[in-house]
């Protein structure tokens, strides 16, 4: 499988800070037939948590939001980066960024085993287009 980058669509919610809650969302997201390229939940102020969803499909995920009348926010822009398992394997991408002068917001990567990675990037939202001609998105 060859190296890729991804400009991809995610939106933001807060939820209750609560066992249980996460669930119901992944849940209502897999009843609805969303699929996510990356999810990511982390602890806020005042007992509420954000959860950022990717989803392969916008559409349907927005379609399933408003059915569970959740409140979301976006779609903004971030980058899925799939590359092969190696050590510094983001450090390409970070370099290119660097290069360019853009910062990096926030980041995380995980191995997804059978030699493969993955990250999910943000940068500011002004900084979309440059980021993504120096990373060579699709």
């Amino acid at each position: 499988m060859p190296n890729s980058v991804h400009l991809a669509k995610y939106y933001k919610m807060m939820v209750p800070h609560k066992s249980g809650q996460g669930i119901k969302l992944l849940e209502h997201l897999q009843q609805s037939q969303v699929n996510l390229l990356a999810f990511l939940a982390f602890p806020k102020k005042n007992g509420k948590a954000q959860v950022d969803c990717v989803p392969v499909d916008p559409a349907k995920f927005t379609a399933a939001a408003k059915k569970a009348k959740w409140n979301i926010k976006g779609p903004k822009a971030c980058f899925v980066i799939d590359d092969k398992d190696q050590m510094g394997a983001f450090v390409p991408y970070a370099a290119k960024l660097a290069e360019a002068k853009i910062n990096i917001r926030a980041a995380a990567a995980v191995t997804g085993g059978a030699g493969r990675c993955g990250a999910i990037l943000w940068v500011n939202q002004k900084d979309v287009k440059k980021a993504a001609k120096a990373l060579g998105a699709e």
